[in-house]
């Protein structure tokens, strides 16, 4: 195994402040996904570290709450500066347990840093009000006030984003977190927590655990300590967890699964639009929850679009992310190759249009080639489930009110995107489509001060702007009679 900077071969969970091993039974090897070569391994933790680690957060939160917001948002500020200065060491760690280009993990690695600036800034507008009282000597005021220690579960395919901005908007709130990265990618979450550390977070506002993951949720849920979570995930898992956390009456932020549809109307223009899909359909070799993935094309531009947009994708250069020259890395793991050729072996059945290649381009990695399957009706598995890979499902329609019904019939509402130079019908589509982000035109939906999040099965609650930090923060109304 190679040694990682900083991290070594065997990486240490964070609890009250020590690096330590896991006195758990069970050892996980870290994986490149690229070569099939294990770099790491690490112990997880027993259920003593667990309870360790929410003691300490139980006893930092009076602390941490009481430090001024504004002084809270320095050491966000200053460990953002940190990551932008780290940010090749964090990216080429990214990139080795998760696969993606390096280019990507860097660009992810900037909206981190970006999300903490964010809400260092937006931490000091947790605003409360005065309202107006009904008698002279009464003031009725609103204060918003930290929920208390939290804890957030992180998904695997956006190994820095996806804790990051659990992170920062529970930090800038004034709340202890507790961090379980996925237990395929924790690296990179240990380096983004050291430049907190580094920045000078006091000991014991945030741990990191990770390993068994339905163990360690089921405890950490469970404590009474723990009075807000988040989690970003699948569907299923989200569900779970949502039960668990219906128990002790907790907050709850859930960013699920997606089945974006795009509609593509024959006024698109569809130069821009092709560019732009491929580009959001393959980044991360489509394992990305807000991915183009349903294509609904309307007739008169529907072979022209499969043209132009299975071109595109076959020009995509596949291989290791290290590599200069990759523009799409592999999935995450070697398993989820079979899961992407049920979905091909399914069309295929159907006697879809297959363009590209499902076939893997290295027997050591998890390489799946781009692959865009045409003719689909809708009740073809890739229509039904997320396929979380670079497979995408074009379909034609013909009217906007068919291509809406579409879009809306499944249970999922995260993200979809409309490509259109009609006004009239980016109005309508907007406001008929079930999602809680639509780009139009754009496949640019993301953005530190935007709201993340979706409808239906995908969730509820975001993450990101204002919203970000209202799910940290609780409602006191308090009525003072002088």
């Amino acid at each position: 195994m190679n040694e990682l900077p900083k991290l070594g071969k065997h990486p240490k969970q964070l609890i009250d402040g020590a690096w330590r091993a896991g006195r758990g039974n069970t050892v996980t090897e870290i994986v490149n996904p690229a070569t099939g070569a294990v770099f790491a391994a690490y112990q997880a933790p027993a259920k003593g570290d667990l309870d360790e680690a929410l003691d300490s957060a139980r006893r930092a939160f009076p602390r941490w709450r009481a430090v001024p917001a504004y002084n809270r948002g320095q050491i966000l500020r200053r460990a953002a500066a940190l990551m932008r200065d780290r940010i090749a060491e964090i990216g080429s760690v990214l990139t080795q347990e998760e696969g993606k280009p390096l280019i990507e993990a860097k660009s992810e690695v900037q909206i981190t840093a970006d999300m903490f600036d964010w809400f260092a800034e937006e931490g000091v507008r947790a605003y409360g009000r005065i309202v107006p009282a009904r008698a002279a000597n009464l003031q009725q005021q609103v204060l918003r006030e930290p929920v208390g220690p939290t804890a957030a579960f992180a998904a695997w395919n956006f190994p820095a984003r996806n804790p990051g901005y659990k992170i920062a908007a529970s930090l800038a709130a004034g709340c202890p977190i507790l961090v379980k990265p996925a237990e395929e990618t924790p690296l990179t979450c240990l380096l983004l927590v050291q430049t907190l550390i580094d920045a000078g977070l006091p000991t014991g506002v945030v741990n990191v655990v990770y390993g068994d993951a339905p163990a360690i949720s089921e405890h950490l849920i469970a404590s009474d300590v723990v009075r807000k979570i988040s989690l970003t995930g699948s569907t299923r898992v989200g569900q779970i967890l949502a039960r668990l956390a219906a128990d002790g009456t907790k907050k709850l932020t859930l960013e699920l699964g997606g089945q974006a549809p795009v509609l593509i109307f024959n006024d698109a223009d569809l130069q821009l639009a092709i560019k732009l899909l491929v580009g959001a359909k393959f980044r991360n070799a489509g394992q990305t929850c807000i991915s183009p993935t349903r294509f609904f094309v309307q007739e008169n531009v529907y072979e022209a679009f499969i043209a132009g947009f299975a071109e595109a994708a076959q020009a995509l250069k596949l291989g290791d992310g290290l590599a200069p020259d990759t523009t799409m890395g592999p999935l995450v793991r070697r398993r989820r190759v079979a899961d992407l050729a049920a979905f091909i072996d399914d069309a295929r059945a159907r006697h879809a249009r297959i363009i590209g290649s499902e076939n893997t381009s290295d027997a050591r990695g998890a390489f799946v080639a781009p692959t865009v399957v045409a003719d689909l009706d809708d009740n073809a598995k890739l229509m039904r489930d997320e396929p979380f890979g670079p497979v995408a499902a074009i379909a034609s329609f013909t009217t906007l009110d068919e291509a809406v019904a579409r879009a809306n019939r499944l249970p999922y509402g995260l993200a979809a995107y409309v490509f259109t130079r009609s006004l009239h019908t980016a109005h309508v589509v907007a406001e008929s489509i079930e999602a809680g982000m639509i780009g139009i035109n754009t496949c640019k939906i993301s953005y530190p001060e935007t709201p993340f999040g979706g409808v239906k099965a995908s969730g509820y609650g975001s993450e990101g702007a204002i919203e970000g930090l209202d799910a940290y923060l609780v409602t006191k109304s308090v009525s003072l009679a002088y």
